[in-house]
């Protein structure tokens, strides 16, 4: 059909190359050849196409009708945590769905990184931004993002301004404890935790299944997120004849901890001892000896969520309208939970 020019085609060379006028290959391109132009000439205008490799350039395209059909996501931690991912897995199938991409950026908890990557989506004319954390907590968000549709994911915002999608940890705190009281245990301590949202909604969750069983609260243990900080407080809860026949962790990794303190002192999970984990890691929680019964954080449903409300805002062009939506965390039954001893 002739040779193929050098730098990126237009749709103009296109018509010049099949023969057609311009307004004949829009229609083509555009979806409404269909009743306006006969079916000879649409075929000869997509050989034309797959012959100059022609693309749509999506950004003017976009500029033209003020949108790029682009999204912003700007986390801290997430990107290179092996168990957070699934938020951005969500988005962006989400995003790829409604035919938008998604440009990510992990400012690695660095607030002029942080800054600066938002100018720079913003530079890129994304038409709106996600906003996500690797744990809960309440953001004050980088001056970039006042003037530009913004959701958040994971974490709150500081003034209570911004849409959110954060977990249902106080619900998760509930399902946690509430599957060792359905197993018969009473006495029931909780390990680990920080200073942070998701701590205090899980406790404020356990304390209320341990009310509507009417059972007294047991032995809380605060005191860290890591595998050893659970091995830690775990040897000094079990290291003596009032142990608790039940355990909810703060996390997986703490739950860890607590199943190799019990192997350390003897005390065979679950027969002696039930323990009930929280985020559902990914390569942790279901590979632990016995697996672990948890709770698993809805990290791709923030995903997905965050980025459907910021799509559906912007298709009625307005701001997301600010609401928090918490979304359910769902037990994960394996094989850390039985009834109590005798």
């Amino acid at each position: 059909m002739g040779t193929r020019r050098s730098g990126r085609p237009t749709s103009k060379d296109v018509a010049k190359l099949a023969g057609v006028s311009h307004t004949a290959v829009s229609f083509v391109l555009n979806g409404r050849a269909e009743g306006n132009i006969a079916p000879a000439t649409q075929e000869r205008i997509r050989a034309a196409v797959e012959e100059l490799g022609y693309r749509p350039d999506t950004l003017a395209r976009g500029l033209r009708r003020r949108r790029t059909a682009m999204l912003g996501l700007v986390t801290d931690h997430i990107a290179s945590s092996p168990f957070a991912g699934e938020l951005l897995t969500g988005a962006m199938d989400t995003a790829w769905a409604a035919e938008h991409l998604v440009l990510t950026v992990d400012s690695a908890g660095d607030p002029e990184k942080e800054a600066a990557a938002v100018d720079g989506l913003l530079d890129r004319r994304v038409d709106g931004i996600v906003y996500a954390a690797m744990s809960p907590y309440r953001a004050v968000l980088p001056a970039g993002l006042r003037s530009t549709p913004t959701v958040l994911a994971n974490c709150l915002p500081a003034h209570g301004d911004r849409a959110a999608v954060v977990p249902d940890d106080r619900a998760g705190g509930a399902a946690a404890t509430r599957a060792l009281l359905e197993a018969g245990h009473r006495r029931i301590a909780v390990v680990g935790g920080i200073d942070d949202i998701a701590t205090a909604e899980r406790l404020a969750g356990h304390r209320d299944a341990l009310a509507a069983a009417g059972v007294a609260e047991g032995p809380v243990r605060p005191g860290g997120g890591d595998l050893s900080d659970g091995y830690a407080l775990a040897r000094t809860l079990l290291d003596g004849p009032d142990r608790p026949t039940g355990i909810t962790c703060y996390n997986d990794r703490v739950a860890t901890g607590v199943l190799l303190a019990a192997a350390r002192l003897g005390i065979r999970v679950p027969d002696e001892l039930s323990v009930v984990g929280y985020d559902d890691q990914q390569i942790l929680a279901a590979h632990t000896t016995p697996p672990l019964t948890t709770v698993a954080l809805p990290h791709r449903a923030m995903g997905e969520t965050a980025v459907r409300l910021l799509l559906d805002a912007l298709a009625a062009g307005t701001a997301p309208e600010p609401q928090l939506l918490r979304l359910p965390c769902t037990l994960v039954e394996r094989d850390s939970v039985a009834p109590p001893p005798g």
